[in-house]
């Protein structure tokens, strides 16, 4: 008899392969994220996006056409014992064999009054490349998919006053030897969703002591929001929209630009001419 999670994989490859590996395949392809002998750290928080990056990690080991190494890694910042046990109880379910550490960033973070998301991030970040390099990882894999790359397009232009995006792939700067990959880049969020909901999946969002608060909305969760409505608005009348906001960071004009930033600051480009 098939189990829940042979079900599960059996959609990857068939009902969903379209829509959700074969994106996820042609990131990994395009930009070169796996290479031979490979361990990556793929990051799993407990939410939908990871989930399924993990499932989608198995599947592709299933074909891959040259060595690596996965181990999937849960840090724990301070859940509670609920949202904990949800988290091991849907890798159980899912057949996804985890590795969970504790920290104590929650903790950490909850009184920081400005842009406590970002800094909990970055802590996250730190203590999964430190982790990740312990288990003799050489990379680790985070699940953000394309709406959230187009997302942070917008928000960086509207409320940073800045040109940036999510990068498929970065050398950390800190973690000599260690490369974060995003292999989610192509897959669409609605199609996350399809592939929750048609499973009668549930997943945590983000578990930690804010969402106990009342919600910020000019704190960076709730300019992501407004940020996604603005899209959906913009999609409405016009469906090139968001592959227009994707393509914007990789068709740059250099010569039409004011100035720009490297390693030694910002230069005008008038300045070099």
């Amino acid at each position: 008899m098939e189990t829940f999670s042979q079900t599960i994989e059996e959609g990857l490859r068939k009902r969903y392969a379209r829509r959700l590996f074969k994106p996820f395949a042609r990131a990994v392809a395009e930009y070169g994220l796996i290479e031979p002998n490979d361990k990556i750290a793929v990051c799993m928080s407990g939410g939908k996006d990871s989930a399924l990056m993990a499932k989608l990690f198995q599947e592709l080991k299933r074909h891959n056409k040259f060595p690596f190494e996965l181990v999937f890694l849960v840090m724990d910042p301070g859940y509670s014992e609920a949202n904990r046990a949800k988290i091991e109880e849907n890798a159980k379910l899912l057949n996804i064999p985890v590795t969970i550490f504790g920290t104590d960033i929650f903790e950490n973070v909850y009184n920081i009054e400005k842009s406590p998301c970002y800094l909990c991030a970055r802590m996250r970040r730190g203590h999964l490349y430190a982790k990740a390099k312990e288990l003799g990882c050489n990379k680790i894999a985070l699940g953000h998919h394309y709406d959230d790359v187009i997302e942070t397009i917008l928000m960086g232009m509207l409320y940073g006053g800045q040109i940036q995006t999510m990068l498929p792939k970065l050398r950390s700067s800190h973690f000599e030897g260690m490369e974060l990959i995003r292999p989610m880049y192509f897959v669409r969020e609605k199609d996350i969703i399809a592939w929750r909901d048609e499973y009668g999946l549930s997943f945590l969002r983000c578990a930690c002591k804010f969402t106990e608060r009342q919600a910020d909305p000019n704190g960076d969760a709730g300019k992501r929001q407004k940020v996604k409505k603005l899209i959906y608005a913009l999609k409405s009348e016009d469906p090139e929209i968001e592959q227009n906001i994707f393509k914007s960071v990789e068709n740059v004009s250099l010569s039409t630009i004011v100035a720009y930033k490297d390693k030694q600051g910002k230069r005008h480009r008038f300045d070099e001419e």
